[in-house]
């Protein structure tokens, strides 16, 4: 990816001041300056997204952070990511680790504000696949720096399947092997899974972007989930509910994070990228339209993509860390993490489809015809009766 860079405002204060002006540069709600910190900041976050050694001594990104600029970290976890929207709206919040199904969201309900990424030294160093993606970008106008980024794998019981599967087929054709214990997201944002297939095995849809689909592109990505939904063991909401399953047995095959295959190594399983590729994701930090301590959230996404606290943070969670410096650093923890994570792998993120927000603008010659995420989300409601 071209690394799209936004020329900041020339400062005219030491503190952190907003670029308005018509005649700035600069789009508007920009910062243009970091200043002294204001002593705390408040997070909406993933949980696992910002640990002060509580959980483990050993993973402490929050406690440096603190000590070096006096901003206190203040967090509350999302459930997902629709109620990371919800608390983001209310404006009591400095800043979200947001994933790609919720980032244009909080865009276009002005909820966050663009990032200036020369305020943020440590961004020069981030890997250019992770610079400039349409789910966090808008007319070349960043929203924020990435966390990490991890792919949708296929799990699979070695014991039930003594061969690698190759195609997502595994969790889709009645006569699997693994019908009736499948396990797979629960999530509306899991169409696109269904999508992507269809892109590879029915092309006479056109489906280019699994993200964008028009009526009769979604509601033939709908038949297959309700199709699906017959041999459907489990739909799982936390990476817990999963290990648990597939740990007793439970389960054979199904949609995954590499996070709860490294947590299985007492069960036959393992995990594969399907030759259809997969969907995954990217998650962003993000300052709020509203932050009411903008110079110490600038100062927390200036520090969760140092190498350090990125790899202390990607590591603990199970994803790839942003730059090559983190994966340096992961390696002192983990040995082997960034070859696990594909870290520094463009051409295996290529097969992946970053999560994004599905809007009525197809993003192509077709106009708005495309469902939008209230379609998806009413629609997942009737696929699988929840």
């Amino acid at each position: 990816m071209t690394n799209l860079r936004i020329l900041a405002t020339v400062a005219t204060t030491a503190m952190l001041v907003a670029a308005c002006s018509s005649a700035s540069s600069a789009p508007s709600g920009m910062q243009a300056s970091v200043g002294p910190g204001e002593g705390e900041v408040d997070l909406v976050i993933w949980t696992g997204y910002a640990e002060n050694g509580s959980n483990d001594p050993a993973y402490d990104w929050v406690t440096p952070f603190q000590d070096a600029t006096g901003c206190q970290v203040k967090t509350q976890d999302g459930t997902d990511s629709a109620n990371m929207v919800q608390l983001m709206h209310t404006g009591n919040y400095d800043g979200v680790s947001a994933s790609g199904d919720a980032t244009l969201r909080l865009i276009a309900g002005g909820d966050v504000a663009p990032v200036n990424t020369d305020l943020i030294p440590n961004y020069a160093n981030v890997f250019a696949g992770l610079k400039g993606q349409p789910h966090n970008t808008v007319n070349g106008v960043p929203y924020g720096v990435p966390h990490g980024r991890g792919a949708n794998l296929l799990i699979y019981n070695t014991d039930t399947f003594t061969t690698a599967p190759t195609s997502w087929s595994v969790v889709w054709d009645s006569n699997s092997p693994a019908a009736g214990k499948i396990s797979i997201y629960n999530s509306a944002i899991y169409i696109a899974d269904a999508a992507l297939y269809l892109s590879k095995h029915k092309a006479d849809l056109g489906i280019k972007n699994p993200y964008e689909l028009d009526e009769d592109q979604f509601n033939a990505a709908v038949d297959l989930l309700k199709q699906q939904n017959k041999i459907i063991g489990e739909y799982w909401s936390t990476a817990t509910q999963q290990i648990e399953s597939f740990s007793a047995g439970d389960m054979l095959a199904g949609t995954t994070w590499q996070y709860q295959v490294n947590q299985l190594t007492d069960a036959p399983v393992a995990a594969t990228l399907p030759d259809e590729g997969s969907t995954g994701w990217s998650d962003t930090w993000m300052i709020s339209a509203h932050a009411k301590h903008p110079n110490c959230m600038y100062k927390w996404m200036d520090w969760i993509i140092s190498p350090k606290a990125n790899a202390m943070a990607t590591v603990w969670f199970g994803e790839a860390p942003v730059s090559k410096a983190a994966c340096d650093e992961a390696e002192k923890l983990s040995p082997g993490h960034c070859d696990t994570f594909h870290a520094t792998d463009e051409a295996y993120f290529s097969k992946i489809a970053y999560w994004n927000t599905p809007q009525k603008e197809c993003g192509d010659d077709r106009g708005a015809v495309c469902k939008d995420f209230t379609d998806w989300t009413n629609a997942w409601t009737d696929i699988t009766g929840s």
